[in-house]
């Protein structure tokens, strides 16, 4: 079943995911959590009251002591699992898929869930396990609790802010936080909608910006903020109505906690080498991770990290315990009101040329075959394999990794010059099967394919 991948369980609704799998899962976790407290929250999307439901059934079936905390952001939900301490939860969504998805983020204990975690879920499934038990339920609402205890870690401010929650599950939270704290909110798509009529739930594509940064210059706002379906990634939009690399806001979050202590900042492999360069002049402790959710909340969680950041635009933070976007969007905002003009801070910012994700779908691939193929054909260049296959040299680097929640390679490269990125992406595209090398091709853009004089068609 493609529904289980390596952080969560995501397909689309009534097709892929369907009630009756849904039931299972319920089962599934039941047997791990049976007996235990367990958090339920669901999203804004149209199938979710159906599968959240399903769910609870399944889990008081399993003896479980269920605490269902209504339609929230997955912020909430963490914080909901930290303060109630939780011995586990789920919650329903499909964070920045869209509108047909849905699926569960799974939590069990204190540490991210793992790729092991995911696989014994779906063994579960596949083999009919359950255990029988008299659970319990009780509803708590819980945001208003979140919204005061996130404030008094955040400081007032009076900046005019765009806030674009996309009609996804911060529609209700994130404009109430953020005037809380004195902030001159101008509302954006913040009416709950699971059909996402304005824009794609995942803000980290900038031309799903588009809307919020025309209205950051309309109003004038200092800054605009936008979050996914469920609230745990967010982007951001400077004055001028520009959308923000993420690369640049993991710098500018990592010097806000930098100025105030030295620590450990984690970046994901997908991140400019712009960030550990600046991390390392703000007096910080670079460290690589893996991307994806789980994989950098594990990073932050054994390096004792400060913060920890991801281009996908999760932001985990250390008096949280967890990521969540709307405080990261207080950052953000607080680290402008100290600075001055987001705009000029990003600027200041040294830019190397850096590629877009080259996506490339393959059906029925043994990707980690693919992987491992490439790493050896490149193992003079001694690559680091903590996510995919990656090439590094002082000037730049490349690499190719397989996504945790789609059947695609991405690749991505970047260097200090045109002539120096070229010669990367060539090596590299010298490792790959011939099927991906001619994808790679077509999908790279043109300036990009100038000079490649070893691939030959």
């Amino acid at each position: 079943m493609k529904i289980f991948h390596a952080c969560d369980i995501r397909g689309i609704a009534g097709i892929e995911l369907t009630e009756e799998i849904a039931y299972k899962i319920g089962l599934a976790v039941g047997v791990k959590l049976a007996g235990k407290k367990v958090i339920v929250g669901g999203d804004v999307r149209l199938s979710t009251p159906t599968l959240k439901d399903i769910l609870i059934k399944a889990l008081v079936g399993s003896g479980c002591e269920v605490i269902d905390i209504g339609t929230v952001a997955t912020p909430v939900f963490y914080y909901a699992q930290k303060v109630m301490q939780a011995m586990g939860g789920v919650m329903v969504t499909a964070s920045h898929n869209p509108a047909p998805y849905n699926g569960f983020k799974l939590v069990f204990g204190d540490q991210p869930v793992t790729e092991e975690d995911i696989l014994e879920i779906k063994q579960m499934v596949e083999d009919d396990v359950s255990v029988a038990g008299k659970g319990t339920v009780i509803a708590l609402p819980i945001v208003d609790e979140y919204i005061a205890s996130t404030a008094l870690l955040a400081q007032k401010s009076k900046l005019r802010v765009v806030v674009d929650a996309g009609n996804g599950a911060t529609s209700q939270i994130a404009p109430q936080l953020f005037k809380q704290l004195g902030y001159d909110v101008i509302e954006l798509y913040c009416q709950p909608d699971g059909n996402f009529p304005n824009r794609s739930p995942n803000p980290a594509l900038a031309e799903n910006l588009q809307g919020l940064g025309e209205k950051v210059r309309e109003s004038r706002a200092n800054l605009g903020v936008a979050f996914d379906g469920d609230g745990d990634r967010v982007a951001f939009v400077d004055e001028d109505g520009r959308a923000v690399d993420n690369d640049d806001i993991i710098v500018l979050i990592a010097q806000y906690y930098l100025e105030k202590q030295p620590g450990t900042i984690i970046y994901d492999a997908k991140c400019s080498m712009v960030a550990p360069e600046e991390i390392t002049k703000a007096g910080g402790r670079p460290v690589m991770a893996r991307a994806g959710h789980t994989f950098s909340k594990a990073a932050f969680i054994q390096e004792k990290a400060l913060f920890a950041g991801e281009i996908s635009g999760h932001f985990f933070f250390r008096e949280l315990g967890y990521d969540d976007g709307m405080f990261a969007g207080l950052k953000v905002c607080e680290f402008v009101a100290a600075h001055g003009s987001l705009a000029k801070l990003v600027d200041e910012i040294p830019n190397y040329i850096l590629t877009p994700d080259i996506r490339i779908t393959y059906k029925g691939t043994d990707k980690e075959a693919v992987l491992d193929a490439v790493a050896e054909k490149l193992a003079a260049y001694k690559p680091n394999r903590i996510d995919g296959v990656r090439i590094e040299f002082q000037d730049g680097w490349g690499m190719i990794r397989a996504s945790v929640t789609e059947p695609l390679f991405t690749l991505r490269f970047e260097s200090k010059s045109a002539k120096r990125l070229r010669e990367i992406i060539d090596t590299l595209l010298c490792a790959l099967p011939e099927n991906i090398k001619t994808a790679v091709m077509n999908a790279l853009p043109p300036q990009y394919k100038e000079d490649l004089i070893q691939v030959e068609f």
